[in-house]
């Protein structure tokens, strides 16, 4: 299944989607002012261990302290009868990695097994284990790709250190696993160096912008194209693919037209579709999903499908088109951790079979680990899928304040950065007049305050002068520009 990567990059902030047939599939969104921190090394201080749970608070200068458990210390096979008042005590100083970003009120989950990461390989400094990712199956090929790195490693004359063969490795010989053992090398002195000088929380290694990590994971040998429609991003992102994915360089494209990229691929209506509670099936059923602090629901329903033949008939078909678009929907909106799915009662046990089997084929496509767990006495099909980064819902929207939480709406952030992008598509469709932005009294403040910057930015760019008012009578998700 071909595919295509498009990027989007503002100065405010990097958006990429992963489209495949003509649909988004992925959308990662990574803004300057709240990177996230999956990847990063610190130096950490433990501010508070609690043997009960096992586990430790450890500052590493973030907003909240992160939360480390005895087996992210010592190993899960070794924290069998180890107490963590055994490794860890208050004030120490330690060397830890982001595994988890923070999610809603939780701190970052952290790791002392700390791993670096290039095209082909992850580096694992404190291990030994050599492994070759589950995605590359053929047998020979694993045995290929292990024996080309033992010879990588023989000339590059490096000893110690785990690594594991990323999926991106399928193919690659000794030549290439070496330029990368060179790169790890000297990437890894630099962090050694710091962290030996380090003597309070600070920052040791920092991820890649989204960019340029995203076409480092996801430049697969299905994707036929990368899009991206900053110039300054563009020469950066193929001087990047050139020094280390020189075969990926040559699908990096400049994107010059007049209509903004996300718009032309159909990604911003997928995006704010994405936000909806309720999702359509084309036969006239619909989806409803629910994300709360525990798990994730997904109901089915028929709608207004009333089928041709049967009601059997009817249920079945309904659940057949809602198994590909949960699964599509759950990687669109980075849904993770416990998923509860409530498919329509179905009275014939075959096709109660042939709907497993198709969720299990739509959700082997995620590159995000999950598991299909089976169905429960209550008929619900339970499933778990790994999730790394806040959802598409918690990145873009904020609790709303009139309903005390119980549903939510776009942040002025958000909205500010919508109005922007309408600002650019009515200066090229209109050549002349000023621009006058209405909106929320939240919204607008944010625009006249942390915003102003980009604001005069703007005005530059089109040639023309941005005033801002105020409506008292608009939500905080509304808005108009209009011409003067």
């Amino acid at each position: 299944m071909s595919s295509e990567i498009l990027v989007n990059v503002t100065p405010m902030e990097a958006r990429v989607a992963v489209v495949e047939n003509g649909a988004a599939q992925d959308i990662h969104i990574e803004r300057q002012e709240s990177r996230g921190f999956v990847g990063n090394i610190y130096a950490g201080k433990v501010a508070r261990v609690m043997p009960g749970m096992q586990a430790a608070f450890v500052d590493v200068g973030l907003e909240r302290s992160g939360f480390i458990h005895l087996a992210d210390v010592i190993g899960s096979g070794a924290a069998n009868g180890a107490r963590i008042t055994d490794h860890l005590r208050e004030g120490q100083l330690i060397t830890v990695q982001v595994v988890k970003d923070p999610l809603g009120k939780k701190g970052a989950r952290l790791s002392t097994d700390l791993s670096v990461s290039t095209r082909y390989l992850v580096y694992m400094p404190a291990s030994e284990h050599v492994g070759v990712s589950q995605r590359i199956e053929d047998t020979e090929e694993r045995e290929r790709l292990q024996d080309a790195l033992a010879s990588a490693l023989e000339e590059e004359q490096l000893e110690g250190g785990g690594y594991i063969l990323r999926t991106a490795a399928e193919g690659v010989g000794a030549a290439e696993l070496g330029a990368d053992l060179r790169y790890l090398k000297r990437l890894w002195a630099v962090v050694a160096r710091r962290k030996e000088a380090a003597e309070k929380p600070e920052l040791l290694y920092e991820d890649l912008p989204l960019q340029l990590r995203t076409v480092r994971d996801l430049a697969r040998p299905e994707v036929t194209r990368i899009v991206i429609d900053s110039l300054e991003n563009f020469t950066a992102l193929r001087e990047f693919c050139l020094k280390y994915m020189p075969e990926v360089a040559e699908l990096v494209e400049h994107y010059q037209g007049e209509r903004p990229l996300f718009d032309l691929h159909g990604v911003e209506d997928d995006i704010q579709r994405a936000l909806q509670r309720v999702v359509p099936l084309k036969s006239g059923g619909h989806l409803v999903l629910d994300q709360t602090e525990a798990m994730t629901t997904i109901d089915v329903n028929t709608g207004s499908f009333v089928g041709r033949r049967s009601q059997e008939e009817t249920l079945f078909k309904t659940n057949l088109e809602a198994a590909a678009v949960l699964a599509r929907q759950l990687r669109l909106r980075n849904l993770g951790g416990i998923v509860i799915v409530d498919f329509i009662d179905m009275s014939d046990a075959e096709h109660r079979r042939q709907v497993h089997r198709s969720l299990e084929k739509a959700m082997a496509r995620d590159p995000a680990r999950n598991k299909i767990t089976g169905v429960s006495e209550l008929g619900l099909v339970e499933m778990t899928r790994k999730r790394t980064r806040e959802s598409l819902e918690r990145m873009l929207c904020e609790d709303c304040p009139s309903c005390n939480g119980r549903g939510v709406l776009k942040t002025a952030e958000t909205v500010g950065y919508e109005i922007f992008r309408e600002i650019l598509r009515e200066a090229r469709a209109y050549e002349t007049g000023d621009l006058m932005v209405l909106a929320s009294q939240t919204v607008v403040d944010r625009l006249l305050d942390e915003e102003s910057a980009h604001v005069g930015e703007l005005e530059s760019f089109i040639g023309r002068t941005i005033s801002i008012r105020a409506e008292p009578d608009y939500g905080q998700e509304q808005f108009d520009i209009v011409l003067l």
